[in-house]
């Protein structure tokens, strides 16, 4: 079964900087885009980033400019740089396929950002 674990979250003031890591438990060079995404309370989850197997990035339009989503296929790794954290960014934050599959949610890593 394909895992999917994400970490490096925490609490960060506004301008701040994360790193997010997911780590998949098979090869990620096979799959043909990967993406992250986010969920706030009470909101729907949304896609912040996807990366496709030949590298190609695309970004929500709240987070251009502040995040870059790269992947490390010896690794199985997918990350998501955040810069320019704003409160607005405070959500539970997941990695996933591009389109996501059901399945495939882990528990995400909770990033908090204070004002």
């Amino acid at each position: 079964q394909v895992q999917l674990v994400e970490s490096g979250g925490g609490l960060v003031q506004a301008g701040g900087s994360l790193r997010l890591s997911c780590v998949v438990s098979r090869s990620i060079f096979s799959i043909s885009a990967m993406g992250w995404y986010r969920q706030a309370p009470g909101k729907q989850r949304e896609l912040v980033a996807r990366i496709t197997s030949n590298g190609m990035a695309s970004y929500a339009e709240y987070v251009e400019g502040r995040a870059i989503i790269f992947r490390d296929n010896a690794k199985n790794t997918v990350y998501l740089q955040m810069n320019s954290l704003k409160p607005e960014d405070t959500a539970v934050y997941y990695c996933n396929t591009f389109p996501a599959l059901n399945n495939f949610w882990g528990q995400g890593t909770q990033v908090t950002v204070s004002s």
